[in-house]
């Protein structure tokens, strides 16, 4: 397998595991007054570093961070509201008899990579990237084996390397004016779908039911959750983004404590 049986980059993985275990702790003691002192403490860490880990995470401070992580706060952006009017995204579509194909004829640099969310899974064909999925420390082999099921007939070139400058394009250099060409397969209903997700902004969010209506289907809110949940590129098709209408964040397929680090860490770093 090549590349994909080395080890990904530790740093950037360690720190999305500190947070993920202070949104733990915030989760377990909702309704808690808590301060950043306590926060810390529960992780290990002191004060200081807590707030270290949080401005190398996001470029932002702490308690902006946890504020992101309020009830509250996903309320008010959901009644704020996140179209924009020009994605940096554009989706290629497979056509009918090239899903029929299972990717036969098309070849796949594929690799792993640290990201603000763990361990990433990237794929990149030459009509666009196409794949983009998270694991934990014990679900690369499964990562792997999905991204392959997808495209079962594809050829599978490893490397990391290439898949790590993806990763710092996507994640790490946040340049607004940079655009994406994604290679995707999905039914017509998913691509409208994901279509209205490229307008939402960073840091912004939309409930299932709005998603809906700005796809052109206003009373398909369940139908439009599968679709969601669907997409195979996650973070540049902002799946994350799409929460209840309770201000609830909901189910992802990459996990709910992921989802809400990231839009955690979008909220944070939105000017």
């Amino acid at each position: 397998m090549g590349g994909a049986g080395e080890t990904c980059e530790d740093a950037g993985v360690n720190a999305y595991e500190r947070i993920a275990e202070a949104i733990r702790f915030i989760d377990a003691n909702r309704g808690t007054r808590l301060d950043l002192a306590s926060v810390a403490t529960a992780v290990g860490m002191s004060p200081a570093d807590f707030h270290g880990l949080f401005s190398t995470w996001t470029d932002a401070k702490a308690p902006d961070v946890m504020q992101c992580l309020t009830l509250r706060h996903a309320r008010e952006l959901l009644a704020e509201g996140g179209r924009g009017d020009k994605p940096r995204v554009s989706l290629d579509a497979a056509s009918p008899a090239e899903i029929r194909s299972r990717g036969s004829g098309l070849s796949i640099r594929a690799g792993l990579a640290e990201s603000p969310f763990g361990h990433c899974l990237l794929g990149e064909s030459p009509r666009g990237l196409c794949h983009l999925s998270f694991f934990d420390e014990d679900g690369r082999d499964r990562a792997i084996e999905e991204m392959r099921l997808d495209w079962p007939a594809a050829t599978l070139a490893w490397d990391d390397d290439h898949a790590a400058r993806l990763a710092t394009r996507i994640f790490r250099e946040a340049d607004p004016a940079a655009e994406w060409r994604l290679f995707v397969r999905g039914t017509a209903f998913q691509l409208r779908v994901w279509q209205a997700l490229l307008h939402v902004r960073p840091g912004t969010l939309v409930s299932y039911g709005n998603l809906a209506t700005a796809a052109g289907h206003p009373q398909a809110s369940r139908a439009t959750g599968s679709a969601v949940g669907g997409n195979a590129i996650s973070f540049l098709i902002p799946c994350h983004r799409v929460i209840r209408e309770t201000g609830i964040p909901g189910h992802y397929r990459w996990g709910a404590l992921r989802k809400r680090a990231m839009l955690a860490w979008e909220s944070a770093r939105r000017p």
